[in-house]
């Protein structure tokens, strides 16, 4: 019995798969800082919306190349998040404030 379950652990392993799956938490994010920014120029609303594409993607995770349907639901859920976030980065840039980090949460429904 125990070198099946080293057997399974070994098999999980060698095809990428966790031996135990945790489960993921249920409204994911991330905090994107923009003190470092003069988002007066548009050098530094440019690198803003980088900060928050990589945070969406961060915060939505990623599905398998062979579950489209995971895919799909990660690229809605990066759009939407990028959305939502890109709002409020419109306005932190509107007033030229430094002191409020922008949340990015993931959209779970």
């Amino acid at each position: 019995m125990k070198k099946l379950l080293i057997l399974a652990a070994l098999t999980a392993a060698s095809f990428g798969q966790p031996v135990l799956a945790q489960p993921a938490p249920a409204n994911p994010s991330m905090i994107v800082q923009h003190k470092d920014l003069d988002l007066r120029t548009e050098a530094g609303a440019r690198t803003l919306d980088r900060r928050i594409w990589r945070a969406a993607v961060a915060v939505c995770g990623s599905a398998s190349d062979f579950d489209l349907a995971g895919q799909n639901d990660v690229r809605h859920c990066r759009n939407e998040t990028r959305t939502l976030a890109s709002a409020q980065a419109e306005m932190v840039i509107a007033n030229a404030s430094h002191g409020q980090p922008i949340r990015v949460s993931s959209i779970q429904k």
